[in-house]
């Protein structure tokens, strides 16, 4: 058994109000986070967990080559960290934390869409949220912290 722990956090980008907010891989209402990519959080903590069993860093280097090529999709970052993951997924837990949007009421679709994307069942997806009572930037509403653990057999 390896257990890998992803993290990822981005501030809301307010001026740009053409680009959605994207979390897990399905839309949400809300301002969108500044990135290079489509800035989903939960999908770069994903990423990163994988990395910290494999080894292989993803996000910096190969994520940035891959923008500059225009591919701005997390999706692709997950499936690119997955190449090199031997074992066999056996949970990924994810908590959120920030003030908005309330992640609650998406919940189900988001675990539905990680599951599609790392080939395995809703079951196997763990969502939490939290604002953190506000004690962080994330938590006053300025951006959204991501943490993600993964156990593989």
């Amino acid at each position: 058994m390896k257990v890998g722990i992803g993290q990822d956090s981005h501030k809301f980008d307010f001026e740009d109000k053409d680009k959605k907010l994207i979390l897990g891989g399905i839309t949400l209402e809300g301002p969108a986070l500044k990135a290079n990519s489509d800035g989903d959080v939960v999908l770069h903590a994903i990423t990163n967990a994988i990395s910290g069993v494999t080894c292989k860093n993803i996000l910096g280097g190969a994520a940035d080559k891959m923008c500059e090529k225009g591919i701005i999709d997390s999706k692709e970052y997950v499936k690119e960290a997955l190449k090199y993951l031997n074992e066999k997924i056996e949970h990924i837990s994810i908590t959120i934390e920030g003030k908005r949007p309330k992640i609650s009421p998406k919940v189900e679709e988001m675990r539905q869409s990680i599951a599609e994307i790392l080939k395995i069942e809703t079951t196997q997806v763990g969502i939490t949220a939290t604002t953190g009572e506000g004690l962080t930037e994330f938590g006053k509403g300025n951006g959204i912290s991501v943490f993600a653990v993964l156990t593989v057999v």
